[in-house]
């Protein structure tokens, strides 16, 4: 079988991106990292959030291997969409005003802690009552988001403002209005979207860069290893005892 050239095209486009973000995001991933490690070495916790597919990128920080072990989902039940009939639902919840501010009174997340909200269009009154209630409760908020979809979208939120307005450091994905990549002949919408691909990959980057700095700090960063591994469960056991008044998702 020959080589699929739409195929090949996605991949360019994806490399493409993931070039721009290493590229143009640097100082934020750095200054993102830099702000986790000061968290955990100041005894805070942290926390990520997404809604729909963006939680996609949200979940792949937590419990994980090589991971840090301290990241924490912040649920919203129904929120990724999928997992709800019908998944619709799930779109619908991130347009409800007020659910943020009560799922983050019920969490766990307390002044000086960090949580990372990612939302592809950070239009939507979900991702931007979080990090408004967030910052509210004293919360270092990172925004992982597109800004083209604040200049070429409205916003969903009464405020008419974009999860980017309400965060310490934004991590801009660069992905085009309406994530995808690919247009062809014979196919009416255009497909391929990339986000999952770029938003992970600025997770993964900001958690890289966070470990660098609790090294220069003299702290050892609590990563997992694989459970694959041997020796991985004893090690990991060993990491969930030591931090685990910061560690939620074992409760």
């Amino acid at each position: 079988m020959s080589e699929s050239k739409l195929a090949g095209q996605f991949f360019d486009a994806a490399i493409g991106l993931l070039q721009r973000v290493r590229d143009e995001e640097a100082e934020h991933v750095a200054a993102a990292g830099a702000a986790i490690a000061e968290t955990v070495a100041a005894g805070g916790r942290l926390f990520a959030f997404g809604a729909g597919h963006s939680s996609l990128a949200a979940q792949d920080v937590v419990y994980r291997a090589g991971g840090l072990a301290l990241m924490n989902l912040l649920a919203v039940p129904g929120a990724v969409g999928v997992d709800v009939m019908p998944a619709t639902l799930g779109s619908a919840l991130e347009r409800v005003d007020g659910l943020a501010g009560a799922v983050l009174d019920s969490s766990p997340a307390r002044p000086g802690d960090v949580l990372i909200v990612v939302s592809l269009s950070g239009r939507n009154a979900l991702p931007v009552e979080m990090a408004m209630n967030a910052r509210a409760l004293g919360l270092k908020v990172i925004g992982v988001t597109s800004v083209a979809y604040a200049e070429e979208t409205r916003s969903r939120h009464t405020s008419g403002t974009f999860l980017k307005d309400h965060c310490d450091i934004v991590l801009d994905s660069k992905i085009a209005v309406g994530d995808a990549e690919l247009t062809h002949e014979g196919v009416e919408a255009p497909f391929a979207p990339a986000s999952t691909v770029v938003t992970s990959a600025l997770m993964q980057a900001t958690m890289a860069a966070a470990a660098e700095e609790l090294v220069h700090r003299g702290i050892e960063p609590p990563l997992l290893r694989s459970g694959n591994v041997d020796g991985g469960h004893e090690w990991n056991g060993r990491v969930m005892a030591e931090y685990a008044d910061r560690i939620f998702f074992r409760h």
